[in-house]
């Protein structure tokens, strides 16, 4: 992601607060940050565009910015006057604005959640539209094969700048990571002295993942889960255990399982071909580089002539917005 978007992303939230709002349909209200010649977005055109979300109180519920994506919708016709889509459809490529949009309303009219400590009458959108494919007079195969292009060329881009992505986090960071021969970036934070895994261990370890941008994607700590406002009541929170050298997770995470002794504590750096890849995942976009923090907690040493106990928990795909 280009510096410049992030920054945009929060200067156009810190304009909001000191710009008027206008009066919109319905009870909405909005400010154009930015108004980019073109025609508005209608029913069933493609979007790619970036979000935040926040409460009136400036809790921030959602930022595509942290997940290194935009989000991909299919304008819909307003469920109420004044919704999102209401909203979205005042909007042109290239467009920024923010609108507030009626809590109850977004509750009880498109069954979103409403912040269990907000007291806010609205929540706040900052969309900045990235594309926009209009849909028109397009049949069904014209327009899907207009967003595939998009797509494919989304890849070639992301494909292109995920060396440059990676080799400016390790030197914003200031790190000095150690390299193997995979093109896994490894930081020791901790050296154990116990048992080394062999292929064929168990592995008991606690995980982080996160994206480059530090946001997390999922953590098997409930105390980091809290830390970072990414707590969810339904997850278990508890070590995994893994077998080393099965090729049961990722490739990266498989190949430093046999890495490590009990008792480290160590930061790796993921390029895409050694988490998911040229084809990402429902969740995780082609040639993204991701970051595993983890605690070897413990090595359980496979019995001789037995089969190798089977996987209990992979590192999932994070809870991202779909395309």
């Amino acid at each position: 992601m280009k510096k410049n978007l992030i920054v945009l992303g929060f200067a156009v939230l810190a304009l909001s607060s000191c710009k008027q709002f206008k009066k919109g349909e319905g009870d909405m209200q909005y400010i154009i940050h930015e108004d980019k010649e073109g025609p508005a977005i209608k029913a069933g055109d493609f979007i790619a565009f970036q979000m935040i979300q926040k409460t009136e109180e400036d809790s921030t519920m959602q930022n595509t910015y942290d997940y290194d994506r935009p989000m991909f919708v299919a304008e819909q016709k307003s469920v109420f006057k004044g919704d999102i889509y209401a909203a979205l459809g005042m909007l042109s490529e290239g467009d920024s604005a923010t609108f507030k949009i009626n809590i109850d309303s977004l509750q009880q009219k498109m069954n979103m959640p409403k912040p269990p400590n907000t007291k806010g009458k609205y929540m706040l959108f900052t969309f900045k539209i990235d594309k926009v494919i209009p849909k028109g007079n397009l049949s069904d195969a014209q327009f899907n094969g207009k967003i595939e292009q998009f797509f494919k060329a989304e890849s070639a881009k992301a494909k292109n700048q995920e060396a440059g992505k990676i080799s400016n986090y390790i030197s914003s960071k200031n790190l000095k990571p150690s390299k193997t021969p995979s093109g896994l970036n490894y930081i020791v934070d901790k050296q154990g002295n116990g048992p080394k895994p062999a292929a064929g261990d168990t592995v008991k370890l606690n995980y982080t993942g996160r994206f480059l941008t530090g946001k997390i994607f999922q953590t098997s700590v409930a105390e980091v889960a809290k830390k970072e406002n990414q707590f969810n009541p339904m997850a278990p929170y508890e070590p995994m255990k893994v077998v080393a050298g099965a090729r049961a997770t990722i490739p990266g995470f498989d190949e430093a399982l046999l890495m490590f002794p009990k008792g480290t504590k160590v930061t790796l750096i993921l390029p895409s071909k050694l988490a998911y890849g040229e084809q990402g995942s429902p969740a995780i976009p082609p040639y993204m580089p991701l970051i595993f923090e983890l605690d070897i907690l413990d090595v359980i040493k496979g019995k001789p002539g037995t089969p190798a106990p089977a996987i209990s928990q992979q590192p999932a795909a994070p809870a991202t917005p779909a395309r």
